[in-house]
């Protein structure tokens, strides 16, 4: 089974669009036969996204450090625990053909820019894409754009990351899967 990674946001205080797009993100790629991922957390797009693996009888892997025992969402297929962050990270991204990251905070973008750096040193493999709901990640891009500009980040390293606007338009670098 191919799985994904998928970095999102561990907050009950964001608008609920969000964690709509990550229910049905999560449904669709299920569908698809694709297993998942993710911080595996009770709360916040995490929450949305576990309980949402679990009401559709997806695969999902929920990856905690020891620090956090006892935020797991209990539904998950299975929980690997680990002895930091880092080795957290590097968990999650362990066998799968991508990374996404949803809509959320310094924790996803920790998450999701080593995974870029690693990509662009040849290290991880998968494909990475923002779900760019509503502009979400237009800062982001911006940033990419000015690292290019300004001779910090090379051209094809910058392309290395997509920033599909819907969750339709993400689904579609997936199809024939």
């Amino acid at each position: 089974m191919k799985k994904i990674a998928v970095f999102c946001s561990a907050s009950d205080k964001i608008d609920p669009k969000y964690n709509e797009a990550a229910r049905e993100l999560t449904r669709r790629l299920h569908a698809k036969g694709y297993g998942l991922v993710s911080g595996g957390g009770k709360i916040g797009t995490m929450g949305a996204i576990t309980d949402e693996s679990i009401k559709c009888g997806g695969d999902h892997t929920a990856v905690l450090p020891e620090f956090m025992r006892g935020l797991e969402n209990p539904g998950v297929s299975r929980v690997i625990w680990t002895d930091s962050m880092a080795s957290r990270k590097a968990a999650m991204r362990e066998g799968t053909v991508a990374v996404i990251a949803l809509p959320g905070g310094i924790g996803t973008m920790d998450e999701f820019m080593e995974t870029h750096t690693l990509r662009k040193l040849h290290k991880y493999a998968g494909d990475l894409y923002a779900l760019n709901i509503d502009g979400f990640y237009n800062p982001l891009k911006a940033l990419l754009d000015h690292f290019v500009e300004t001779g910090m980040l090379e051209p094809q390293d910058r392309a290395l990351v997509k920033f599909p606007e819907t969750v339709e338009e993400l689904l579609e670098y997936f199809e024939g899967d």
